[in-house]
């Protein structure tokens, strides 16, 4: 990475640096978009350690997960659904399928159509993945309950308050826990 200043530019805003950072909350609530952002990396990073001793990622836990919730959809089907390309989808499937979790198999009718079905131990992966994913929920879930309400944020905020690294920025950028007022 070449961090070496670049030359001045006259008549463009490239010379002036900001010192002051965005307010939490202002024109933009910062807060929701940080939360999710933190919420989401401990959500798959869950499922990502699990994923990493096959040797796989993120597209392969999509692909497992929704061929397991619609076995026999069609390629066409999950290429429409995940908005990936045929190339994309190419690479991980064929792993997939030599590690034998998911079989490719001609349609009934249309015989041109390729149907995709879990085995048994792409079953059993897709379900490791979802007990991960769903006990982090459940904890979340229960640590934001305040009487019969969830409060959004404070259940953002617990989804993604794993790393010492992220309470401590929650707290300098006044992203704490919620009470009674947040729930709209």
């Amino acid at each position: 990475m070449d961090l070496r200043v670049p030359p001045d530019h006259e008549g463009d805003d490239t010379k002036t640096i900001v010192s002051t950072p965005l307010p939490t909350r202002g024109e933009i609530d910062f807060r929701m978009i940080e939360l999710m952002f933190f919420a989401y990396r401990e959500f798959t990073a869950d499922a990502d350690s699990i994923l990493e001793t096959y040797g796989f990622g993120r597209a392969h836990h999509r692909i497992l997960h929704f061929v397991n919730r619609s076995p026999g959809m069609t390629i066409a089907d999950i290429l429409d659904l995940l908005q990936i390309t045929k190339q994309s989808l190419s690479r991980v499937l064929r792993q997939l399928v030599d590690g034998g979790f998911v079989r490719v198999m001609p349609g009934a009718e249309d015989k041109r159509q390729r149907r995709l079905y879990p085995t048994e131990r792409g079953r059993k992966l897709a379900l490791d993945l979802s007990h991960a994913q769903v006990r982090r929920i459940d904890q979340a879930l229960a640590a934001a309950t305040q009487g019969p309400y969830v409060s959004v944020t404070e259940f953002l905020r617990q989804m993604g308050n794993d790393r010492r690294s992220t309470r401590e920025w929650f707290e300098r950028q006044g992203i704490e826990e919620d009470g009674v007022n947040e729930r709209g």
